[in-house]
């Protein structure tokens, strides 16, 4: 987007293509833009060099978090687990026990930052994270559900927590609707039926056999207690799918920030692509739920966080995915090493996001006066 402030920013095009003047864009930054055919890819330096900067803080994270434990390591100790080097009880505690909770929380971290990124945009308000406006609650019933009613597979779970949070998002959307929705309106829809979701899902745990209850509670705070390798690869092949689809409806949620007669004017089809991005952004929400129960608050940090450190006009996806990455392994790394007992990532992110959210609705309410 062009901000009208002049930059060395060029449009680099294909290998053997000629560049002329004319065809120079500029776009207020350096952004490289790579053509191959019908598609296009626009690569914004600062962007690229945040995203960079936060692979490699959560590669250190990851490291420390594998070296950390009852059983200390090095770190040449856990680069040789992780390569093959290692054999015996120092490879079982690396790569079976601790390398399956810290790919768990890289991966679901950068679905919750991705689908925050997701409502933000489309609504338009940070204040738009599943978790406030009921989406999570939803998912997070329909898998309870599941659970309690037929001690469901996982793939059950999966598809009670998508059904949960579809039928939730359809549910605030109508509440919401008059002459069309408001971003603000539909959060208060959204807070309240939250609300009464969360009461649902405490009166179906209090109705459950003791054992399963408590289960289903500890699961409801967000833990990645027990998370196994083959949650991981299902979570983690269900979450890559939908971010590729995420990406490709990028540039039309870009394009809607401006409005949705601005983005129609651009050629967006702007119903079709609403729909989609939304039940992406629901089944980011519901994977991430089936398999480790509701984390709060990283996909309401995440995109803002990202969007200072790129200092992008808008809520960009690849800043806030790698942020709610590196959000969610350090959350689960105080909640388990640095916590007088060891606790639910889900709680940490909590405290954590309650202080963020309380400014939020500050600026918010402040700006509308």
């Amino acid at each position: 987007m062009s901000t009208g402030i002049p930059s060395r920013s060029r449009l680099a095009h294909p290998r053997g293509a000629d560049e002329t003047p004319a065809e120079r864009v500029d776009f207020g930054r350096r952004v490289l833009v790579v053509r191959r055919r019908r598609i296009a890819v626009r690569l914004e330096g600062r962007s690229v060099v945040v995203c960079a900067v936060l692979v490699l803080a959560a590669a250190g994270m990851a490291v420390l978090a594998l070296m950390t434990g009852s059983y200390q390591l090095s770190a040449g100790q856990v680069v040789s687990a992780l390569t093959g080097g290692e054999t015996g009880i120092v490879r079982d505690i690396v790569v079976e026990w601790r390398l399956p909770r810290v790919v768990a929380a890289l991966v679901f971290g950068g679905a919750l930052g991705a689908s925050g990124a997701i409502f933000q945009s489309l609504l338009r308000n940070p204040l738009a994270d599943p978790g406030i406006i009921g989406f999570s609650q939803g998912s997070y019933t329909g898998a309870l559900l599941v659970i309690l009613v037929i001690n469901g597979t996982y793939w059950q779970l999966v598809g009670g927590a998508l059904l949960g949070g579809m039928a939730t998002a359809l549910a605030v959307y109508v509440l919401a609707y008059r002459n069309g929705v408001q971003g603000f309106r539909l959060i208060v829809v959204g807070i309240g039926v939250s609300a009464m979701l969360a009461s649902l899902n405490t009166w179906l745990i209090l109705k459950a056999d003791l054992e399963v209850a408590m289960a289903a509670a500890v699961w409801g705070a967000g833990s990645l207690n027990g998370v196994s390798w083959g949650r991981v690869v299902v979570g983690g092949a269900c979450i890559a799918a939908l971010l590729l689809l995420a990406g490709m409806l990028s540039r039309p949620m870009q394009q809607m920030e401006l409005g949705d007669d601005a983005a129609a004017s651009q050629g967006v089809r702007v119903s079709p692509a609403r729909l989609g991005l939304i039940v992406v952004g629901v089944a980011l929400t519901a994977t991430v739920t089936a398999a480790s129960g509701p984390i709060a608050f990283i996909s309401l940090v995440a995109p803002q966080i990202g969007r200072r450190l790129a200092r992008t006009a808008g809520i960009t996806l690849a800043p806030a995915a790698f942020v709610g990455a590196l959000l969610c392994l350090a959350a689960d790394y105080i909640a388990q090493h640095v916590a007088p007992t060891p606790l639910p990532v889900g709680i940490i992110t909590v405290m954590l996001g309650g202080g963020y959210l309380g400014y939020l609705l500050f600026t918010e309410a402040r700006r509308r006066l």
